[in-house]
């Protein structure tokens, strides 16, 4: 199984950026592509980005040009350099894993709060 960690999330002004990071554990050779989730109070889990094992990058529509998703695998870490953050962004992040084969691995998730 793969263990997913979360940290980075905080609270920042409009206008301000985080970085948030997700370590993998367990088995990392079997994970293809990861991505950020996020879900705010009364509404739903969203996509925020993906990114494949050759980088490819995924973003919503709401997040597209501020937003920058990375992944080093030598670290077994993936990034979310959060940009221009908006008030409309505070939700908790969290980290997904697809493993070949198997149902995606969720983290716990990490608060983040953009105050206006």
């Amino acid at each position: 199984q793969v263990q997913l960690v979360e940290s980075g999330g905080g609270l920042v002004q409009a206008g301000g950026s985080l970085r948030l990071s997700c370590t993998a554990s367990g088995s990392i050779f079997s994970i293809a592509t990861m991505g950020w989730y996020r879900q705010a109070p009364g509404k739903q889990r969203e996509v925020v980005a993906r990114i494949t094992s050759l980088g490819s990058q995924i973003y919503a529509d709401s997040v597209k040009g501020r937003f920058t998703i990375s992944r080093d695998t030598t670290k077994n870490t993936m990034y979310l350099q959060m940009n221009t953050l908006k008030p409309e962004d505070t939700a908790v992040y969290i980290c997904c894993a697809e493993r070949v084969g198997y149902l995606p691995a969720w983290g716990p998730g990490t608060q983040v709060t953009v105050s206006s």
